[in-house]
């Protein structure tokens, strides 16, 4: 490594980083946060009595499971303008992950719920509940401790996914790592630091999942 290239890596390191906290992991988070709400309503939608939701749910899955992502951002940023719907790159952005965090985790959720014996709803009956209080109190608090493993492994896909932003102009690190290659012309140099800074993020949120997943089966254990 010559020394340019040197200078290059240190003058690049903090403003990768800087857009990999502010930017890149915030973007993550929100997303997640507002996907998993509506993959709960989804999950719950496919479960319902009500055919028309069912459907619905159904429907809403098999779109943003059977389309690519970047097709789907494109759309939202670029296409929606042509019908007079603007969004900025952050909305837009959350906007694409949001509903493909609702597609793909509405299949665990759902999943999880199913896999909860049906003896457990027997029980909640016995006690006088009625369906929407013993998914509420009993089923839901089980399901989700037997979904934590998988969605927390959807979250750390999300984390790189969010790299795709960069491409709706987005400034996040990836959109970053871009922006300083164009100054400096170091491809090789720059996107593979961009890339050690991902698989850091996605590391230290393994070992988090890693330790989740170990409380949650002490739990279960005892």
């Amino acid at each position: 490594m010559t020394d340019r290239q040197i200078e290059i890596l240190i003058d690049s390191l903090l403003p990768l980083l800087k857009a990999g906290v502010l930017f890149t992991i915030p973007l993550a988070l929100v997303s997640f946060t507002l996907g998993l709400i509506l993959a709960v309503a989804t999950a719950l939608a496919r479960l319902s009595t009500i055919r028309v939701l069912r459907l619905v749910a159904r429907f809403y899955v098999w779109i943003i499971r059977g389309t690519p992502l970047l097709v789907q951002l494109f759309i939202i940023f670029y296409g929606l303008p042509y019908v007079g719907i603007i969004l900025d790159p952050f909305t837009a952005s959350v906007i694409g992950f949001t509903l493909s965090v609702g597609a793909y985790g509405s299949e665990i959720v759902r999943a999880a719920i199913q896999s909860i014996q049906k003896g457990q709803w027997e029980a909640a009956y016995s006690l006088g509940m009625t369906r929407w209080q013993a998914l509420r109190r009993v089923i839901l608090p089980q399901a989700a401790r037997v979904s934590i493993p998988p969605l927390g492994s959807s979250f750390i896909s999300l984390v790189k996914d969010t790299s795709l932003a960069a491409t709706i102009t987005y400034v996040e690190m990836f959109r970053v790592a871009q922006q300083i290659n164009a100054a400096k012309y170091e491809p090789l140099l720059i996107y593979c630091t961009a890339g050690a800074i991902y698989l850091l993020f996605c590391s230290v949120l393994s070992w988090l999942q890693n330790v989740t997943e170990k409380r949650l089966a002490r739990y279960s254990a005892s």
